[in-house]
């Protein structure tokens, strides 16, 4: 995996901007700690960072196509089907120099031109310069699992994988708008697509494609979910989607370098790590490595509706089955203080506090071991595992039904500032527009039709923010993580399965339990979903309240240009937790995001307009 960002402009030569080409591409050097590479013309400029998985060698990028190119590449991906089109573009006549799954991207848009990405499996973002028509491709996979942002300028545009590489350009000031404030304190759990947070900042939406000539911008999709009748039995749909499972995750353990899987012991992870050790045997190789995260005391956690069970217990029994390489993770409170401003450093903007921080910490010791992880990430959304597929007042609610009941940050806002940013009135005009996207199916019943528009929320503004935390997150130390339920195959298929059929007789997740339950231990395969673990932390809510304190006592505290100091301090007064951007009950979650919030204000310096 990798990272890119470039400059686009009609106007001035780049081939004199070197320096702030280098400097934008430096700032992704945790992205790719292993090479890095300029390539500069006149009105355009790529910088790339490498992480080495693929042709270790050979890989090497910016990638051309011949001395004098008709195309330039800039790529963070990996594609899955590589060696399969590989093979199409060879009988058409395509000569590879490399074996990296780049080129192969590359002589795809030589062949198919824009129409490339159709044919892709994988997780990718990049940017593609026709130096015949001087015009600029940025693209992203199907769901959205690697990042690409842009920003329109004056005279051309900035891109990058992260923020970060944008700010480093004059040409891009750190900025917040009433849009901006919204987004961060009435939709963190539910980002609008396509919105970079910061103001004029944008990011190349799931399924498409941005093409920037001189005369004009054009956004096209490329992928979308398409709603038609689901005719398969049980039985046969069943074994369709273990079918297509085992495949995603048999061609995601292609790998130059070590890989590992991350086990939580849940029926998620548990299935992928056992289909990865499975692949693995039938190739031949040795036993698959797995990591998992726990903290000290949280044998004494009491389970609440989020965290219903202990995951060590069920970690231990699918390592033992599967037969892995286990190694468990122990994050203590301290690690987590220290590793707060890494995290805010890796997502460019205030995230999830403690929970940010402990998967930081994991990854940094995954990344000891590793370069390559599987994750079981984003089953939920496709199999309807959270708690709020099975909540009628939810479902029934009219707005995005993880915010049912709930209390978001906004209510923290100043009077006069509420009263620009409408944060209700914004969160209702979001699920407006996200419901008017739904594919609808012609003739399905009304209780069908809304479960469909809740998958479509789930796959487009639920999962999103978490592919972001992970690929961020991850990236900050190195560290590759793939997921194969966002195989698109597997995506497609499920969008049209009844719901009768994925939770069959109310069982939630019962067809992905089903599918594969000859391979886990029983107790791991109808495990109840539990969350990402919280830390159970005492020193970690001590310190966060005291800079809390600390903040009310700070006249020149920038938080307090958005968030009312009267009401944080009623609250910590009160003993009452502050409203939280996360929808997984967490005490601490409130404070976490005010304190990030002053954090990345100051560190970045972010103007209010």
């Amino acid at each position: 995996m990798c990272g890119v960002t470039g400059w686009l402009d009609w106007e001035v030569d780049l081939r004199e901007r070197a320096r702030v080409v280098a400097e934008m591409t430096a700032t992704l050097a945790c992205r790719g700690p292993d090479a890095d590479g300029v390539w500069l013309s006149r009105h355009a400029a790529i910088g790339h960072r490498r992480l080495s998985v693929i042709d270790l060698d050979g890989g090497a990028q910016p990638l051309a196509d011949a001395e004098h190119p008709a195309a330039v590449l800039g790529y963070n991906g990996e594609l899955y089907n590589a060696p399969d089109l590989r093979r199409e573009l060879e009988a058409l006549g395509h000569a590879f120099r490399t074996r990296s799954d780049t080129e192969v991207v590359l002589r795809a848009h030589l062949q198919w031109g824009a129409d490339a990405p159709r044919r892709f499996n994988g997780i990718f973002a990049y940017a593609l310069w026709d130096t015949r028509r001087e015009e600029l491709l940025l693209v992203r996979d199907h769901l959205g699992i690697k990042p690409l942002y842009w920003h329109a300028h004056r005279t051309g545009v900035l891109f990058g994988s992260e923020p970060k590489s944008l700010l480093a350009n004059p040409l891009f000031p750190a900025e917040l708008d009433a849009e901006g404030v919204a987004e961060l304190f009435a939709l963190p759990a539910a980002p609008t697509a396509g919105h970079g947070l910061f103001r004029g900042l944008r990011e190349v939406r799931p399924g498409h494609l941005v093409t920037v000539s001189r005369t004009a911008t054009r956004e096209v999709r490329y992928w979308q979910l398409e709603s038609r009748p689901h005719t398969d039995d049980a039985a046969t749909t069943r074994d369709t989607v273990r079918a297509l499972l085992a495949d995603a995750v048999e061609r995601q353990l292609l790998s130059d370098v070590p890989l590992c899987t991350l086990l939580s012991g849940g029926v998620d992870s548990s299935a992928i790590t056992a289909l990865a050790a499975a692949a693995r045997e039938r190739a031949g190789q040795g036993k698959i490595t797995s990591f998992s995260v726990d903290f000290p005391g949280s044998a004494d956690r009491t389970p609440d509706a989020w965290r219903t069970t202990r995951d060590a217990p069920y970690v231990a029994a699918a390592a033992d089955h599967i037969g892995t390489l286990h190694t468990s993770v122990l994050v203590p409170d301290d690690d987590l203080l220290d590793a707060r401003d890494a995290v805010l450093r890796a997502r460019d903007r205030p995230g999830w506090g403690e929970m940010d921080a402990s998967l930081h910490l994991l990854f940094r010791e995954v990344r000891r071991r590793s370069t390559v992880a599987l994750s079981g990430e984003a089953a939920d959304e496709i199999f309807g595992g959270y708690p709020y597929f099975h909540d009628g007042p939810a479902l029934a609610s009219g707005t995005f039904p993880w915010l049912h009941g709930r209390t978001t940050p906004a209510a923290l806002l100043r009077p006069e500032v509420r009263a620009d940013v409408r944060p209700d009135e914004y969160t209702a005009e979001a699920y407006r527009r996200s419901t008017a996207e739904v594919p609808r199916l012609a003739g399905e019943p009304a209780e069908d039709a809304r479960v469909r528009e809740v998958f479509h929320l789930a796959l487009t503004r639920w999962l999103p923010p978490l592919l972001d935390r992970v690929d961020r997150v991850s990236m900050s130390v190195g560290l590759e993580v793939r997921v194969p339920f966002c195989d698109h195959r597997l995506v497609e298929y499920l969008w049209n399965v009844p719901w009768a059929l994925k939770a069959p007789g109310g069982r939630s997740k019962g067809l992905l339990r089903d599918a594969v339950r000859d391979l886990l231990p029983p107790q791991v395969t109808d495990r109840p979903k539990s969350g990402y673990p919280s830390t159970p932390a005492v020193r970690y809510t001590e310190v966060l309240t005291a800079r809390a304190h600390d903040l009310l006592a700070d006249p020149n505290a920038p938080v307090f240009d958005l968030v009312d100091r009267a009401g944080v301090r009623r609250h910590l007064t009160e003993g009452r937790p502050l409203p939280s951007p996360r929808t997984a009950p967490n005490p601490v979650g409130g404070l976490d995001h005010l304190v990030q919030v002053d954090e990345w204000l100051r560190a970045y310096r972010v103007g209010l307009r």
